[in-house]
Parts: C-alpha cells; sequence; structure tokens
C-alpha cells in the first residue's frame, strides 16, 4: 500500500504507542497528484477512487486511472487559458466531481487552488479576487453564481478567465469542453515550474464567526498531514468506502474527500444534493455500502430524528463527528440505535486532526479526546500558564519542538494577524476547553463565546448539551446578553422539532430541565424560539451574529 512509503510504521499497539511512535516521512518535492494518485492509477488503475450520485439519480464511479486521466486533461485545458505556477484558481463546484480533476490538475501545474463556496455573493467574490489576486474562476452553471461572478469581474483587476462547468455562454470558457479536446499527456514539471515542498498549494479563506475571511495557506505537504486524519481518526479501510459530508467550497473537504482517505486506500463516497434530507442520505450510506463515516453534529442531530430501523447499515463500522462539539445526548441516541459509538476530533482550517477519540481509548461523549502524535497541546489561563485539571484554559500548539505536518504556513499576506496568534514557538486557537484526570479535552467555546455572569464563567457548549437531552429541542445557541446587575446573562435561540409549538410554557420548562441537569445558575434566562440559525460557511453556528441582532 501506498502509506508505506510514507510511514515508518502503520501499527500501534496502544494509544501511547501511536503518539510515541508515529512519524510522516516527508520526501524532497512531494506533490500529492504525481506521488499518490499517479502513482496508484499506475500500479493498480482500476482500484476506485470515488463513487459519485447525486439527488436526480445519476451516478459515476471513478477509478485512479480515471483520475489521472482527467486531471491530466484538465491540467492541460488550465494550461491553455493561461494557468501556470503560482497563479490562484478560484473553484465555485458544490459536491461536482470536477472538482476533484481540477483540485489534482492545479497540483500538478503548481497553481494555488482555493476552494470556495456557492453562497458567496458579489462582493465576498470581489474580496477574494482582490486579496488572493485571483485569476480565473471555474464554477458551476447556476445562475445566480454566475450572476455574481460576472458582477464581480469588473471590481476585480486581477481576474481575467471565467470557466463554466458543461454550459456554454459568451465570455466563459466550457470547462467539459475544452477539457474533452486536450491533450491526455501532462509531464511533470520541472526546473523552475517544478513544484518545491513550501509552495503555496491551498489558500482557504476562513468563515470566521468574526471580521473578514482570513487567508489560510497550505503548502505541499499537508496532504500527508491527513494520514493522521483519515488512517488512525477516521479509521478508513484500504478498499473501503469512505463518506464525509461535506461540501467542497470549505476544508471538511480537504479532511475527508481527498488526502488522507486516498493515502490510505480508501475511495471516497460524494452525494451532490441540493438540499440535506436525511432520509435520502441514510439511503445513499445503505445503496453503496459506506464503510466509515463524518458528518458535523447537527447531521447526526437530523439522522437520530430518523427511523434508523428502515436502514440497512451493516457495512457501516466506524463514524466520527467533528465541526463542533458533540452534545452527548446525540451520541447516546445514535449508539442505541446503530451500536457504533461516535468518535469526535477536533481540529482547525490552520491544521489536521489535532485532537482525538482514536480507536484505541475509549470515548467519553462530549469529550474531543487526546492530542494527536506531532501536536504538542496545552491550555494556559489569560496569564500563559499551564492550566490545572479542571480549570478552563485556552487550547494552544507549542510549535517549538516540531512543527505538526500539515500545519499552515500563516495568514496569506497577513504577518501582523499571523503573529497574532502564533508567536514564541505558541499557536492560540482561540477555543476554550478544560482537561480531566485522564488527559481528555472538553470543548468549552470559543474564547470570544464565553460567558461571565455574576462572577461565574459559563461555557455555551455545556448549556446546549443540557438542552439538547430535552425531546423538544432540535438545534439551538447559547450567547450572552448584557445585563446591568450581572453582568452578562445567558439566551437560548431554540430550533424545535417536530411536533412542538412554542410557548411561555414549554420556555419555562426548557428553563427548569436545564437547572436540574446543570448548575442552576447556568440556566437561560431569555429564551428566544426560532425556525433557523446563522452559521458560517462550513455550518458552525454564527454566535456573534445572534449576539448583534439581539443589541438591534
Amino acid at each position: 500500500m501506498i502509506l508505506n512509503q510514507y510511514l515508518s510504521q502503520t501499527e500501534f499497539a496502544s494509544y501511547q504507542d501511536f503518539v510515541k511512535n508515529f512519524k510522516v516521512r516527508i520526501p524532497e518535492n512531494f506533490n500529492f497528484a504525481f506521488d499518490v494518485v499517479d502513482e496508484i492509477a499506475r500500479e493498480t488503475p482500476d482500484k476506485i477512487a470515488m463513487v459519485w450520485c447525486n439527488d436526480t439519480g445519476k451516478e459515476s464511479v471513478f477509478t485512479f486511472g480515471d483520475m489521472k486521466k482527467y486531471s491530466d486533461k484538465a491540467a492541460n485545458f488550465f494550461i491553455s487559458s493561461g494557468i501556470r505556477k503560482g497563479d490562484p484558481v478560484m473553484l465555485i463546484l458544490k459536491r461536482r466531481f470536477e472538482f476533484w480533476f481540477c483540485t489534482l490538475a492545479l497540483n500538478k501545474i503548481g497553481a494555488i487552488t482555493i476552494p470556495a463556496t456557492h453562497l458567496l455573493s458579489t462582493k465576498d467574490i470581489v474580496y477574494r479576487n482582490n486579496a488572493a489576486d485571483i485569476k480565473m474562476i471555474v464554477c458551476v452553471p447556476d445562475p445566480e453564481v454566475i450572476e455574481h461572478v460576472e458582477e464581480a469581474s469588473a471590481k476585480s483587476p486581477t481576474f481575467t478567465v471565467k470557466a463554466l462547468i458543461g454550459v456554454d455562454r459568451d465570455g466563459w470558457l466550457n470547462f467539459n469542453s475544452g477539457m474533452e479536446i486536450s491533450s491526455e499527456d501532462f509531464y511533470r514539471p520541472a526546473g523552475p515550474e517544478a513544484t518545491r515542498n513550501d509552495d503555496i498549494m491551498l489558500l482557504y479563506f476562513t468563515s470566521g464567526t468574526t471580521g473578514m475571511p482570513k487567508m489560510v495557506n497550505h503548502n505541499y505537504v499537508y496532504p500527508l498531514g491527513h494520514i493522521l486524519t483519515a488512517k488512525y481518526w477516521q479509521n478508513v479501510q484500504d478498499n473501503g468506502l469512505h463518506f464525509t459530508v461535506a461540501d467542497t467550497g470549505w476544508a471538511k473537504s480537504a479532511w475527508g474527500k481527498l488526502y488522507g482517505q486516498w493515502l490510505s486506500g480508501s475511495a471516497v463516497m460524494t452525494y451532490d444534493y441540493d438540499k440535506f434530507v436525511p432520509k435520502n442520505l441514510l439511503e445513499v450510506i445503505e445503496k453503496y455500502k459506506v464503510t466509515t463515516f463524518c458528518a458535523p453534529p447537527t447531521i447526526y442531530r437530523f439522522l437520530i430524528k430518523e427511523d434508523l430501523t428502515k436502514f440497512n447499515l451493516s457495512e457501516l463500522k466506524y463514524c466520527v463527528v467533528a465541526g463542533e462539539p458533540l452534545n452527548p445526548e446525540v451520541y447516546r441516541q445514535f449508539h442505541d440505535a446503530t451500536g457504533i459509538k461516535l468518535m469526535e476530533g477536533y481540529g482547525q482550517t490552520e491544521c489536521t486532526v489535532a485532537l482525538a477519540t482514536y480507536s484505541w481509548i475509549e470515548p467519553k461523549p462530549g469529550s474531543m479526546g487526546k492530542p494527536s502524535p506531532g501536536y504538542h497541546i496545552d491550555l494556559v489561563d489569560d496569564a500563559g500558564q499551564s492550566c490545572e485539571i479542571g480549570e478552563e484554559g485556552q487550547i494552544v500548539i507549542y510549535t517549538g519542538q516540531e512543527i505538526p505536518v500539515g500545519m499552515f504556513g500563516g495568514y496569506y499576506r497577513d504577518e501582523l494577524l499571523t503573529h497574532k496568534v502564533w508567536h514564541d514557538d505558541v499557536y492560540y486557537t482561540g477555543d476554550m476547553a478544560w482537561r480531566d484526570e485522564d488527559g481528555y479535552f472538553w470543548f468549552v467555546g470559543r474564547a470570544d463565546d464565553v460567558i461571565k455572569s455574576s462572577g461565574y464563567r459559563i461555557g455555551p457548549f455545556e448549556v446546549e448539551s443540557a438542552l439538547m437531552e430535552h425531546p423538544a429541542v432540535l438545534e439551538c445557541a447559547i450567547t450572552a446578553v448584557p445585563d446591568p446587575d450581572r453582568g452578562q446573562v445567558v439566551k437560548a435561540t431554540i430550533i424545535l422539532s417536530k411536533n412542538y409549538l412554542a410557548s411561555d410554557e414549554l420556555a419555562k420548562e426548557l428553563q427548569e430541565h436545564v437547572k436540574k441537569v446543570t448548575a442552576p445558575y447556568k440556566y437561560p434566562r431569555i429564551v428566544e424560539f426560532v425556525t433557523e440559525l446563522p452559521k458560517t460557511i462550513s455550518g458552525k453556528i454564527r454566535r456573534v451574529q445572534i449576539r448583534e441582532e439581539g443589541e438591534k
């Protein structure tokens, strides 16, 4: 298996053995597209790389031989369109399989890939075009997306090339037609045009909960960092089928739909849908015999509301969760229905999986687990001192001894912001947690989200978890509201489950429920029922927006 080329040891007897002996071999001038995808295609061209389907019934299976062929053709198309090494190219492709062709092709050329969501407005696209000097955009033939891209063009001096997937339009290239007539032969560049390990491969505009998006840059070694993510946290299997629920526009796609999975020999499942319907997703898992699965807590919250006994999930062996903390009640209900333990993980766009419940350790529902190999993690207080067991602090990564493989290279074109979060060999994540006596980490919230009421510090996640135990609550967000007497009070913004109606009586019932299952001072003094919660592009709840709207 190709993974053996990059690890000195692949099997481990315990978590302690894993932490001590896991090491990634980093070759000179590593290029994932050439060194992994093309190499697998050379050795086993018929090995399945991706199973793709959409919500209209179309389906396709792509082998590694296919991936090599189409990425070579796409690379030649990009070259003919004027793209060269170092040119930034934005991909707005939802879950279209062309995303994989484009990403591999841009890797081969040495261009900078910028995945983006189809939800961007004209203003968002203009900001990204000018912040990164984007030269080309390839996008889906969605009328709204096309309109926004065309409107942004006039305000984006470096943006000169537009391409659509499978559609002819004045002023645009047809990506599929252009790729079709391009040569299948693309040779690895040499000399100055060859990629180097420290070249920028990916730029992600983070969907931060505050401020303008930051540009997280990752170099060509980044894919090797996701061996941890796929092989050891998601537990993907050689010749298995892994399904991560993610749009290609955000970093979770790189975590679960490309790099680590193919390095580990697993195919990836891609379900291209416009509207999330839990029943349809379960039918995909059943029909295509998905073996490993990863999704954010929101997805699991909807899945447990379905009758899981109606679906044959016998091929599903391992499930993980990340994106936001997992409420223990969701863990319990999913385990009761499937017998599968949800293994939680934690990371950021800036890194790979930094903390996780690995297979050697027993999950504690609601805990992020323990540090990954290569990640020297601690919790520090406001003075920068290490926290005691049970004491809340900010999660930091010490990088003086080693920088984790897959760690970002800083915020592109923003040294000041980079230094603000990463200085003196310490990276400050901005996330708050506490550690128990067994070494498990427990998420509290973003540093900006922690509520200070009457001298108490209240983490939103603990209150949200308490509310999630009540059957009336489908989703919720806990935020702070200014209060003249207490400084801040707790507010709960709640989406109700089916068959429940908003009322003062239900609000009081939920308040009493929180008092019973957690400390009474943590109960939400304000309860608001809504039909949806504001979220970032990557699906995280935007508590800052809830706070701002509450202050209007």
